[in-house]
């Protein structure tokens, strides 16, 4: 049995074990409530249940049964395990934990930095890497849909492995509905929702969800907003009742409000301090100019003055513009069938009526983006490397041709193995990764390079990613190998990537934002295979335009400038980490 506590720097530990030691004599002292008990039993059970939806993993069905056979002889132990948890008292486990925790401890302070050497030699790898086998082709849910009577629309995929059931509610709001308003709204008002409603208290949302096994959690991504629920399946109803709850009478308290502002605030200045951070927040107004709803910094969280500048009024307001049955659907996957979840969802969502006032709708029109490149300096002096983060806009992810866009991206730089990284790390060592990528987008998304170099290789690494980029488009362009790895690498994945009922709800919820056909992840095997060279050339030539992109540099300026302007990019100009 292990306490842990992580000491805050500054701190006394010697502080901090008194007091531990204190919450410990009070625990010892004093028998439990009966409902903190059921709380605690629900919750080890749901735990256990959401992890045997695995195959692999600490909580998966290998390892419960491989644990139950090493300690109990009998690879279904589980059951009786959680029989006997579910049996446990009050009175049971207060002389249990008299009598185990009564006994002393030994204890351990562990402070940074251990001393780390290399292992010894001596493992054959001769025989090389072992061949991989037939691999099973992805087993997809077959995806159903229906409407409650106000005309919400439901989805449902049928999960019946393990009794969980998952509920989304997506709107089509997301961080670019900020661009209509104040920046930071989007996320604030998604974080308030579970911070009391008008019958109950954040607390008790807190303390209920804990004693029904049920999770409820909210978010944002660049389009979307989504308040989802992990519930096991006889707790559903109830679950619901919270759920709905939460979605559509939240409070929206001034006290909760500005305690959600502080921690943003703070949140705002340590993305000022992260070099990845400083460069989401940047470049995505440069991409995309004035007036377009992606024309924000891409962490959603804000600016400070915008931040410190929201109100109740505002999340009210954005509640009643996007947050509604007419810009949503509900997702369902899991241990549930239409004709059980459809009467539930009417119960709780039925009578939610909209607003008579119009929907609000988001600027993502194409742009023409930057037509040259520029080097923007971010100054940090004293900085041991540089973050290079360059970008300039590519086709949206539902793109008819966005697999060939993706086996493009990933030869050059979308995986360990890509060109960039191999280059730039495995052959140069100036970096310790460099990578490309996409961010996903409903309209043109961002095509990025991130590579964090040293300070004194910074200019030549820029100088070597252009060379890298115009090889791609010119004498080095994709070949049949790279190709060949790409496929494999995708398709032999795919049963593995849609184990959970969680994994294939956030496939169903990106199929909705992207506007695919819903069960797009069973076209994927084909749709590789259909890939060939030309495609993928072609698609290349669409991605990369190494003469627009806008290099962020983020970096000791004093170290750095003198070189970057040799290479005779363009001007460089230089912008303060703080927006």
């Amino acid at each position: 049995f292990m306490i842990r506590v992580d000491v805050r720097p500054g701190v006394d530990p010697a502080v901090v074990e008194k007091r531990l030691d204190e919450l410990l004599s009070e625990f010892l002292a004093k028998q439990i409530s009966k409902d903190e008990l059921e709380r605690a039993q629900t919750r080890i059970v749901a735990s256990n249940i959401r992890g045997l939806e695995k195959v692999g993993g600490f909580s998966g069905k290998a390892v419960t049964l491989a644990q139950g056979e090493l300690y109990a002889g009998d690879p279904g132990f589980i059951r009786k395990e959680l029989e006997w948890v579910a049996a446990a008292t009050p009175k049971e486990i207060h002389e249990v934990a008299r009598d185990w925790l009564g006994r002393g401890s030994v204890r351990l302070l562990v402070t940074p930095f251990p001393k780390l050497a290399a292992a010894g030699k001596g493992i054959d790898r001769s025989k090389g890497l072992p061949k991989v086998g037939d691999t099973p082709d992805l087993d997809f849910p077959a995806i159903v849909e229906d409407h409650l009577s106000n005309g919400l629309r439901v989805v449902l995929a049928e999960r019946h492995a393990v009794p969980i059931v998952q509920v989304a509610l997506q709107f089509d709001a997301g961080y670019a509905a900020d661009s209509l308003g104040k920046l930071g709204v989007a996320s604030m008002t998604l974080d308030m929702l579970d911070e009391g409603t008008k019958k109950r208290t954040g607390e008790q949302i807190a303390k209920e969800a804990e004693r029904l096994g049920a999770q409820i959690s909210t978010g944002s991504d660049l389009d979307t907003s989504t308040v989802s629920l992990n519930a096991i399946t006889t707790n559903l109803d109830k679950s619901l009742d919270l759920f709905a709850d939460v979605v559509r009478h939240p409070r929206f308290a001034k006290e909760d409000l500005e305690r959600l502002k502080v921690r943003r605030i703070a949140g705002i200045q340590q993305e000022q301090n992260q070099p990845i951070a400083i460069a989401l927040r940047q470049l995505p107004p440069l991409l995309y100019g004035k007036g377009h709803a992606y024309g924000i910094p891409f962490t959603g969280s804000g600016t400070i003055p915008s931040v410190k500048g929201i109100t109740r009024e505002d999340l009210v307001a954005f509640q009643k513009a996007w947050l509604r049955p007419d810009n949503a659907t509900v997702f369902v996957v899991g241990d549930t069938t239409m004709a059980k979840i459809k009467p539930l969802l009417e119960k709780y969502f039925g009578d939610w009526k909209a607003p008579e006032t119009p929907l609000e709708h988001k600027n993502i029109a194409r742009v023409e983006g930057p037509k040259k490149s520029r080097i923007i300096i971010i100054d940090r002096p004293g900085s041991p490397q540089s973050l290079i983060l360059a970008g300039h806009l590519a086709p949206p992810t539902g793109d008819p041709d966005n697999i060939a866009l993706g086996a493009a991206n990933e030869i050059l730089g979308g995986a360990f193995t890509a060109r960039i990284n191999m280059d730039l790390r495995e052959d140069k060592g100036w970096s310790y990764g460099a990578y490309s990528f996409m961010q996903g987008a409903r309209g043109q998304r961002p095509f990025l390079i991130y590579a964090p170099v040293q300070t004194d290789k910074t200019a030549q690494s820029v100088k070597q990613l252009i060379l890298d980029l115009n090889e791609f488009l010119g004498d080095k362009p994709p070949s049949e190998e790279e190709l060949d790895r790409v496929i494999k690498n995708n398709t032999r994945s795919l049963p593995g990537r849609f184990e959970t009922s969680a994994a294939v709800l956030g496939a169903v919820l990106a199929n909705a934002r992207f506007g695919r056909p819903l069960n797009y992840q069973e076209q994927l095997k084909e749709l590789y295979g259909a890939l060939d060279l030309a495609k993928v050339r072609a698609a290349g030539r669409r991605l990369v335009h190494p003469d627009r992109l806008i290099w962020l540099i983020v970096g000791d300026k004093a170290k750095i400038a003198d070189d970057l302007k040799k290479l005779d990019i363009a001007t460089i100009e230089e912008a303060s980490a703080a927006r």
